[in-house]
């Protein structure tokens, strides 16, 4: 058996289905013939979006693969491996690699000495007698502890080498750890005797699977629930308890039931400083359940810490309460307090959220699309900028994983892919990415690879002709040389690469081209709807314009 094909039958013992990626790259034939599906992207950061989506999208049990040519191929995947260890997302990226004679001489390029300082693992395969080690490490550190990404590059001279006769590989083993116990009992004394009790949920919850765990503590505690954006969706956002998530934008009830709290209790996230993520306020009693150590105390101060998987954590906490809350406590004074905040907030939004004027506002878009499609059987995602902080605030999630958030390094395009690999996961569920026409200039090539491999989404574009939010801090630029202007017709670049593609410019054709558009992709075409909105940023508090 060569290296390659031993590579595959690696991954499929591993129970990978897909594998995504650009040639050249030897893997795609093995792959084929091990029977697992290639998917050829048109541009190499896509296909890792959709590798990454794939893992989101199963809780980690289907590790997200992408391979590509030595070189250029491997430098092009260079901020798609970046975003995905921002989002501490598990997936297998296979670069080809230069022959060893010549894989460290400058100016070629090596995986292991330029992404080293971005993955979770990196590894240079250098003998068919070596294979099975090699993936077994780079699969034991994505199934287990905090995901990121695990790189192994083949040298173009192994490709073909032979594996020993006796070559075998058993599938790793994933393994779960929980807090330390008198941590835990400490943790459910302070959080009963709290008064204003506050939990912050993050993505740990989505991979742990800990959705039922979460909200039976926050119903023993009755405790308010928000979310990080990459947790959204971890916690129903039409629960009586539920805040809403948080980002650069998120609803006020968020922001004022954190500064109002006096324990919060912060699950399954990283706490990390970041514009796209949730000040945590100062002075408050923080409990910290994290899978990685690293994270606890990083960016913000912990009294407590609680290291281990989101459910065994939640499962602990739970079981230690029972001896100061030995039933749920009543949760109606705390949704009432919830409600009397968030109302007159949506009150405020209302005229953003259905108002007629034209160019139309994005609000009305999003107001008029969940108005629209079956939320709860749907899976969303935003783009980098407006978009996201346009989005997240007010789109209502009700079940896991039907909201794909991500920030930190926030590549635009992004959205794409994960709306793409979301579709291959559940071919049975509407899947959306909401983006900006800034976004679609980076990747919207990568419309043809929907038609190609007929994944059906639906694509909801805004384009307002501006990179509008640059206009603040770029008036000289935009005055003078008009720096900040962009166009295109993207409806009718959707036609050209084999989708469906429309253009919409007034408010009340919204609703009638997002039902047409649903229509086509269970007929199995991908649809974009380009909506002409206004010169509308996104609020960084989420307060009304005046």
């Amino acid at each position: 058996m060569k290296v390659v094909d031993a590579i595959a039958e690696i991954l499929k013992r591993e129970g990978v289905t897909t594998l995504f990626g650009y040639p050249v790259n030897p893997l795609f034939e093995g792959a084929a013939k091990a029977g697992i599906k290639p998917v050829v992207v048109r541009q190499e950061r896509i296909g890792v979006h959709m590798a990454d989506a794939m893992s989101r999208m199963t809780s980690g049990q289907q590790i997200g693969v992408f391979c590509m040519q030595h070189g250029p191929g491997a430098e092009n995947t260079l901020g798609a491996i970046a975003q995905a260890f921002s989002e501490s997302v598990p997936i297998l990226v296979i670069p080809g690699g230069y022959d060893r004679r010549l894989a460290h001489v400058e100016p070629n390029f090596s995986a292991p000495k330029s992404m080293g300082t971005y993955v979770k693992s990196v590894e240079q395969l250098t003998s068919g007698a070596d294979i099975a080690a090699v993936f077994r490490r780079a699969f034991t550190q994505l199934r287990n502890g905090r995901g990121g990404p695990c790189v192994v590059e083949i040298p173009r001279d192994v490709w073909n080498e032979d594996v020993p006769a006796d070559f075998d590989y058993t599938p790793v083993v994933a393994t779960r750890y929980g807090p330390d116990p008198k941590a835990v009992a400490d943790a459910a004394k302070l959080l009963a005797s709290a008064r204003k009790p506050v939990i912050y949920a993050g993505q740990g919850v989505h991979y742990a699977r800990a959705w039922p765990q979460l909200r039976a503590l926050a119903e023993l505690l009755a405790a308010p629930v928000c979310t990080s954006l990459e947790g959204k969706s971890a916690f129903p956002e039409n629960h009586p308890l539920a805040l809403g998530s948080g980002g650069a934008a998120m609803p006020r009830a968020v922001r004022e039931f954190l500064d109002e709290a006096d324990v919060i209790f912060g699950v399954g996230c990283s706490f990390s400083e970041t514009a796209f993520g949730v000040k945590m306020p100062k002075g408050k009693a923080i409990v910290h359940a994290t899978l990685d150590p690293k994270h606890l105390n990083k960016d913000i101060e912990a009294r407590i810490g609680l290291i281990g998987d989101a459910a065994l954590t939640l499962e602990a906490l739970a079981a230690a309460l029972t001896d100061h809350i030995p039933s749920p406590r009543d949760s109606k004074p705390v949704a009432a307090a919830i409600a009397s905040v968030r109302e007159p907030w949506l009150r405020e939004w209302q005229g953003k959220l259905t108002s007629d004027e034209v160019p139309m506002t994005p609000y009305r878009v999003i107001h008029d699309l969940m108005k629209t499609v079956d939320v709860a059987n749907s899976v969303i995602t935003h783009d980098a900028g407006s978009p996201r902080d346009q989005l997240s605030p007010f789109w209502v999630s009700t079940t896991p994983l039907s909201y794909i958030g991500w920030g930190k390094t926030t590549q635009l395009g992004y959205g794409l892919g994960l709306a793409m690999g979301a579709k291959l996961v559940h071919p049975e569920k509407l899947c959306i990415n909401v983006w900006g026409d800034a976004a679609i200039g980076f990747v919207g090539m990568d419309f043809e690879t929907a038609a190609r491999y007929r994944i059906p989404i639906l694509s909801i574009l805004f384009n307002n002709f501006s990179m509008a939010c640059e206009l603040d801090i770029m008036p000289e630029s935009t005055e003078r040389y008009r720096a900040t202007d962009i166009s295109g017709n993207y409806a009718e670049l959707a036609r050209a690469l084999g989708c469906h593609g429309e253009r919409i410019t007034m408010v009340e054709d919204i609703i009638p081209a997002i039902e047409r558009g649903i229509e086509l992709t269970r007929q199995g075409k991908p649809v974009l709807l380009e909506f002409i909105t206004s010169l509308e940023k996104a609020q960084s508090r989420m307060t009304p314009r005046v």
